[in-house]
């Protein structure tokens, strides 16, 4: 056995939304550099094509892909669009996060119309992409799908972290990410006799220039004793895409520093 052909994208052909993001940048470099043709699929095609332009020395396979998970149009279009150029989807990444509104709102005071409109964008545009791949990955009896996931999707925040800032863990992100996580087991048992392997990476906090006093409170807490950094959960990411995966499904990876094993 060659164990290094097992991470050998080559002839692959992936699709990742939110790839420009802060993870999803990491992640298309990470399948790309190993092989894979990757579809950035964004909805900013000027911040795409500057990531493309900034990541042309390193020769990678980037195509941009335009996808608003918010629109189920802009995901059928975009989808057929990958079928029609390649003729086949191998690997299908949920990345994207269209972001929330009144993220330091209390929960007491959060309107019906502002959870709806989140979980609508996030938790139903996954839902949409998924199904979407899910159908052409089902005609070519092969595929992978990976949803992001998060920490709070699995346990419940730790609110001490957000003491003296104004951030803190809003509750639509937590019901969003618990939804996400369950739902991917449900395709997992679902798809995996048409050989489709489906799997969650839930990261925990990624140092994104956070408040200080944030960072330092979060750091106490994990037993690494450093937030992440995007290629700490693109590495991952690559391994569940690979054939040294080839026998992983259903499966919820958490890659947060050993936060969830205090």
């Amino acid at each position: 056995m060659n164990y290094k052909e097992l991470f050998n994208l080559s002839n692959k052909v992936s699709v990742v939304t939110g790839g420009a993001g802060l993870i999803g940048k990491e992640i298309c470099m990470a399948l790309s550099q190993t092989g894979a043709t990757v579809y950035v699929a964004e909805i900013d095609e000027r911040k795409t094509a500057k990531m493309i332009s900034d990541l042309r020395s390193q020769n990678l396979n980037l195509k941009f892909l335009k996808l608003d998970i918010t629109s189920e149009n802009s995901i059928q279009y975009a989808v057929n669009k990958v079928i029609k150029e390649k003729k086949k989807i191998d690997i299908f990444i949920n990345c994207a996060y269209p972001g929330l509104e009144d993220q330091e709102a209390e929960f007491e005071d959060l309107k019906s119309s502002f959870l709806k409109k989140n979980i609508d964008a996030h938790l139903v545009g996954y839902m949409l992409c998924c199904q979407k791949a899910l159908k052409k990955m089902k005609k070519q009896k092969s595929g992978v799908l990976i949803n992001m996931g998060s920490i709070y999707g699995v346990v419940g925040p730790n609110f001490s972290v957000y003491n003296k800032t104004k951030m803190t863990m809003p509750a639509a992100y937590a019901a969003i990410k618990g939804g996400i996580v369950n739902f991917s087991r449900y395709l997992s048992t679902c798809y995996a006799k048409y050989n489709i392997r489906i799997n969650v990476v839930c990261p925990g906090g990624v140092f994104n220039n956070q408040n200080q006093k944030f960072v330092d409170a979060y750091k106490k807490l994990t037993p690494l004793g450093r937030m992440a950094t995007p290629k700490d959960v693109a590495g991952p990411v690559l391994f569940l895409c690979s054939d040294a995966a080839s026998y992983i499904t259903g499966h919820v990876l958490m890659v947060d520093g050993g936060w969830t094993a205090w």
